[in-house]
């Protein structure tokens, strides 16, 4: 769950709600009966709103050609009755197909809905996400909130180092996305808790929303709707649980072979239990297992599970089992593999080849861009890119050989492209520059124009990748925020009639603030972000690092604000203590404009 998502829920007070269906699922309920009336309250349709409106999609028209724009001009209490009226008959719009490109040639399908549907679908995640999370197996990690790939990789990691297993069941479900069973998902859903027969009404006909040139689907959720990475987990758990049953949870210490002083080993070598562990990030899985003849059998009968009581297919030319010791395993984005060190056997990881090859033509475009106009934006985009690829692959072992050879795969392209319009050397920088948040200056690199300096790709170092502490209640309110992913958003954006020292210092100040708001304290997603000038512009103000701060959006529109109804609006929204409205005032006091009271 990001900052954004939970600063949201506190606007309009729904964290609560959240929480307490997350907490009633995890204590077992299994009979969620008055759904409807929770999705439908105006908080949850507001925060709904509140969510897609920051969405960079939401300005992407569906097949009725709207988009957020246009839910934005209606009036408030016409737009809640709107949205009711829309669910008491509900009959989704035609979905609009688009393909984008994949890597490998090939184009993936995707299923734009309309701007209602969006919201609709929105409505609903809000409230079914916290009881399906309840219901979960801990080791899938795609689609939910907090978890990230690099935790899946965490935990094959450590089955590979502390439980020493070192054969691994790759399996490829062919078209996931396009082939689940919709009876099937609906029943799964009672059977998770979600028994409000009007809510599982609703999602049957969103699942079968007319495809735009296609028709009625009659299997399959559309990759692209809000709803379909929740439903496609739902449809998964039942193989997390299985596979997880068949060893991890299972209750060893009844079985006939184990007694209170009879070690794990005969449960091994006696009965007929494969012992075997389940990481699944999205429909993407590996099962783990200790020698070859388990791993066999883990592979017919996850193949049989999911054909027999899924209804779906493995695609056999890319499903296999691998013996780390002798090959890799590729696993989102990473190349593992168990190698010697010492007397022991460890998972050693690097970026995959399919990856550093994508990695390099990326780069390469930014380059040849940089090339053909050497403006700060486009030095920017390339940075922003370079810090971007060394977040996500810094927890591999052997990144640092990855990137040193991507780096010198490119030395020739950099040189040649950029001779006539760069400088190769040490970066000499200030010490507020936003390079030395991130390198040291010890690493030659290539500065383009005045003073922008190419991040250097080969500047990367391993970060050890820790397990996801499954104690965290992904409701309890607590925001956790990595501030430096988010800065890789912010150099990629552009605003307009902005200078080159305005853009670079508004990195480095919020770098500086870790990501916080200068008011409220509070992490800042990158599109909540404003810089604010403490002297105005029109007062004499510049854009030096001294004049400016890192502000929330709300923050920012509170001291500029001279109406008082919009004064009013944003200290209801904001609840600000009495040093937040002191600092907002020493700002305001800047600005030239009124002290704000609060009664």
């Amino acid at each position: 769950m990001n900052t954004r998502t939970s600063r949201n829920k506190q606007y309009y007070d729904f964290a609560k709600v959240q929480k307490e269906l997350y907490e009633s699922s995890k204590k077992g309920k299994t009979d969620f009966k008055d759904l409807l009336e929770i999705i439908l309250s105006d908080e949850n349709i507001l925060l709904a709103y509140r969510t897609i409106k920051s969405n960079k999609g939401s300005k992407t028209a569906g097949t009725d050609d709207r988009t957020i724009l246009n839910l934005a001009e209606s009036d408030q209490e016409h737009f809640l009755k709107e949205i009711k009226a829309l669910l008491r008959n509900y009959k989704p719009q035609a979905v609009r197909r688009v393909f984008i490109p994949k890597p490998n040639g090939k184009e993936r399908p995707l299923g734009i809905p309309t701007i209602n549907d969006r919201l609709v679908q929105q409505m609903f995640l809000n409230v079914l996400e916290p009881i399906c999370e309840a219901k979960f197996y801990n080791h899938s990690y795609g689609f939910r909130p907090l978890r990230t790939t690099r935790h899946a990789v965490a935990r094959v990691q450590t089955l590979i180092n502390i439980n020493k297993l070192h054969f691994t069941v790759d399996i490829d479900i062919k078209g996931f996305f396009d082939n689940v069973n919709h009876c099937l998902l609906i029943k799964q859903l009672w059977n998770i808790g979600i028994k409000d027969k009007r809510v599982l009404a609703i999602i049957s006909k969103m699942l079968k929303a007319p495809i735009q040139g296609e028709g009625i689907p009659n299997k399959g959720v559309p990759q692209g709707g809000i709803l379909s990475p929740l439903l496609s987990n739902v449809v998964l758990n039942d193989l997390d649980h299985w596979v997880a049953n068949q060893w991890d949870t299972f209750d060893k210490t009844r079985h006939k072979y184990v007694g209170n002083d009879v070690k794990i080993a005969n449960l091994r070598r006696a009965s007929n239990l494969k012992e075997g562990y389940i990481v699944r990030y999205a429909d993407d899985f590996r099962i783990l297992a200790r020698d070859h003849g388990t791993a066999t059998k883990w592979f017919h009968a996850a193949k049989g599970y999911l054909k027999d009581r899924l209804k779906l297919d493995i695609s056999p030319e890319k499903s296999k089992i691998i013996n780390l010791r002798k090959r890799s395993s590729e696993f989102l984005g990473y190349r593992m593999k168990a190698v010697k060190k010492g007397n022991k056997l460890v998972a050693k990881t690097n970026v995959s080849e399919k990856n550093i090859k994508q990695i390099q033509q990326t780069l390469k475009k930014r380059i040849i861009k940089i090339q053909k106009n050497p403006v700060p934006d486009n030095v920017r985009i390339y940075n922003a890119t370079v810090l971007g690829v060394h977040q996500f692959y810094k927890h591999a072992t052997h990144v640092v050989k990855d990137f040193n050879d991507i780096e010198y795969r490119l030395l020739r392209t950099l040189k040649s492209r950029l001779k006539k319009i760069a400088k190769y050397g040490y970066p000499r920088l200030s010490e507020k520059s936003t390079y030395l948040k991130f390198y040291k200056p010890t690493r030659k690199t290539f500065k383009i124009g005045k003073d922008d300096y190419l991040f250097p790709i080969g500047d990367i170092k391993t970060t050890s990748n820790f397990n996801f502490s499954q104690s965290l209640n992904p409701y309890d309110n607590k925001e956790h925020f990595e501030w430096d992913k988010e800065i890789v958003t912010m150099m990629k954006s552009r605003l307009q009639n902005r200078s080159v020292e305005y853009m670079d210092n508004r990195l480095s100040l919020y770098s500086q603030q870790k990501g916080l708001c200068a008011v409220l304290k509070i992490p800042l997603p990158a599109e909540f972000v404003h810089c604010h000038h403490k002297t105005p512009v029109e007062l004499g103000g510049t854009d030096e690092y001294k004049n400016l701060t890192i502000v929330h959006v709300f923050v920012h529109k509170l001291i500029h604000a001279t109406r008082p109804e919009t004064i009013n609006k944003y200290i209801k929204l904001l609840k600000l203590n009495s040093m937040q409205l002191r600092k907002i005032n020493q700002l305001r006091r800047l600005c030239k404009l009124e002290k704000i009271v609060i009664d």
